[in-house]
């Protein structure tokens, strides 16, 4: 007898995960669609490619079901704002595509719920104006609003499990095609990991706010604490100034 159990194949059925590593089953609007298709024909693409489609043979539970679900809701011509995350949520039927963004029907993670309390604080309303109760940030993803996770999968429980593993490629040409391409838009870039791709955007065209990370470990410490920081309302004056 094995002294061992063979991993199980994925649950496919299973509509809160990803189901196969197949980028022509992840829709993106017309727009993205050259800057997907080179990055997967890419050696980097390839290894990702592969890399996911080991984890899922393994038996992984791998997040969001739709990776690219920002680049589908927020083509490139109507990108106005972009609020950088840095992995997926890796709780069961959290992710849902979009950073900070939950799957109706779940809580409103802390994060979120800072994100809230700042944009009610900075205008009196959450920005763009968002029907509560819940935390699925589809409205703001369909105004222009690009809600970009840099790496755009992770295993259950398992936090940045897959960083390093070849999203990034793909996430930095987005955040450059943003930034070379692009009407004027409002880059938010809170927190260490979103700061250091402040160098990929050029801030000629672009206003760059920075500010802590929205987790309660880091909103209200300095040097640039994330309640306060008033970036919905600096936004909102931006994209005024530049319709």
């Amino acid at each position: 007898m094995s002294g061992g159990t063979a991993a199980q194949p994925p649950d496919s059925t299973r509509a809160d995960q990803l189901a196969l590593a197949d980028p022509a089953s992840w829709p993106v609007a017309p727009g993205w669609q050259a800057l997907v298709s080179e990055f997967f024909r890419s050696e980097a693409g390839r290894g990702l490619l592969t890399f996911l489609e080991s984890r899922l043979q393994a038996g992984a539970a791998v997040f969001p079901p739709q990776p690219l679900r920002a680049l589908q809701l927020t083509p490139p011509e109507s990108v106005r704002v972009v609020i950088l995350g840095q992995d997926p949520y890796h709780g069961r039927g959290q992710a849902e595509g979009l950073a900070f963004s939950v799957a109706p029907g779940i809580p409103v993670p802390p994060s979120l719920r800072n994100i809230f309390t700042e944009s009610r604080r900075d205008l009196g309303t959450p920005f763009p104006p968002f029907p509560e109760p819940g935390g699925s940030l589809v409205r703001w993803a369909s105004q222009g609003v690009l809600l970009l996770n840099t790496c755009l999968t992770v295993e259950e429980g398992q936090p940045a499990s897959h960083a390093g593993r070849g999203w990034e490629g793909l996430t930095d040409a987005v955040i450059r095609k943003v930034s070379q391409d692009a009407a004027p838009a409002v880059f938010m870039l809170w927190g260490a990991h979103a700061q250091t791709k402040r160098v990929l955007i050029d801030a000629s065209r672009h206003l760059v706010l920075l500010a802590n990370h929205p987790s309660p470990l880091s909103a209200l410490r300095p040097p640039a604490p994330f309640i306060g920081c008033g970036h919905f309302s600096q936004a909102r004056a931006w994209r005024d100034k530049h319709r």
